[in-house]
């Protein structure tokens, strides 16, 4: 069952027989013998891919629950049940995880070692329970009811670019005069390439566009920071070269005060694991006050 789900998690055959230290004959004949033992076929095989029948969804779905069932039992037997240990699957944004997360992780591993992180950084949403995840941190609005989740915070939104750009392209003094500027954005469907502001006490929506749009917003910081346009990002992600100068927020008068949710999102099971409950706590604690900073306008940056 193991092997099964790591091949539909890897892909193929082959894929999971190398994170298994398996053989890929090895594994054939494991999922071969699985399919005969059930009666069904688990795959529809070709030489492009693998790909899961009706029955073989099914299984997955339970055969991830079983496991993680049997993981929660091995680990809540003797004093497992008071010192949190485990693999612990964490997956976030590459923003958040490169600037929120991974910064705390130290800290968290002093306070509880037997807790094995296995950390994910992808701006993609992947599907928890496919992929064995113990806790993601979302951002943005959450669309999947299956899951619990807590909220961590708030973080606003800034229009910014980096000093060189202004100093060779201008400031933008009003919201229209972004058509006149190199404007970066997102590739990814969820993006919107219109950005709201507020015009004369009127919301309203601008669109932008540029030469450049990237998948993930660490992308999207790096490209700002060189100077290569304008972007827009949330705060929790750029505070830190805001502070120190090296990128500067723009048109904060016609900012709407717009801004993204925060959640750790995890598995709604009965009984949640002690790993899984002291890392969201541990979120919550580290996480939360840092958010808080984000959620408030900046002062105005007086040059000179």
């Amino acid at each position: 069952m193991s092997v099964f789900v790591r091949v539909v998690q890897d892909g193929s055959f082959s894929a999971a027989a190398k994170s298994l230290d398996m053989t890929p004959s090895a594994v054939s004949k494991l999922i071969t013998r699985l399919e005969e033992r059930l009666g069904v076929v688990l795959f529809l095989r070709s030489t492009r891919e693998l790909t899961l029948t009706t029955e073989g969804e099914a299984f997955f779905d339970a055969s991830v629950r079983i496991l993680d069932d049997l993981e929660e039992a091995e680990q809540s037997i003797g004093a497992g049940s008071v010192e949190p240990k485990g693999i612990l699957r964490v997956n976030a944004s590459i923003p958040f995880g490169t600037h929120q997360l991974l910064p705390l992780l130290p800290e968290f591993h002093r306070r509880y070692p037997k807790v094995a992180l296995d950390i994910s950084l992808t701006d993609q949403v992947v599907d928890l329970a496919r992929e064995r995840v113990d806790v993601a941190v979302r951002v943005g609005r959450l669309a999947d009811a299956a899951f619990k989740a807590r909220l961590l915070g708030v973080s606003r939104y800034a229009v910014v670019a980096s000093p060189d750009y202004l100093r060779r392209h201008g400031s933008p003094a009003h919201p229209g005069e972004l058509a006149k500027h190199t404007c970066l954005g997102f590739n990814f469907k969820r993006s919107v390439s219109q950005w709201p502001f507020k015009i004369a006490g009127q919301s309203t929506e601008l669109s932008v566009q540029g030469p450049v749009v990237t998948n993930n917003g660490e992308t999207l910081r790096g490209l700002t920071l060189s100077g290569m346009g304008i972007s827009r990002l949330g705060r929790f992600h750029i505070d830190n070269d805001l502070r120190e100068g090296r990128l500067i927020q723009l048109l904060e008068d016609f900012n709407p005060g717009d801004v993204e949710e925060l959640h750790a999102v995890f598995p709604a099971k009965r009984h949640m694991s002690r790993r899984v409950r002291v890392f969201i706590d541990f979120l919550a604690e580290r996480i939360s006050p840092q958010l808080q900073e984000a959620s408030r306008p900046l002062a105005p940056v007086v040059e000179g």
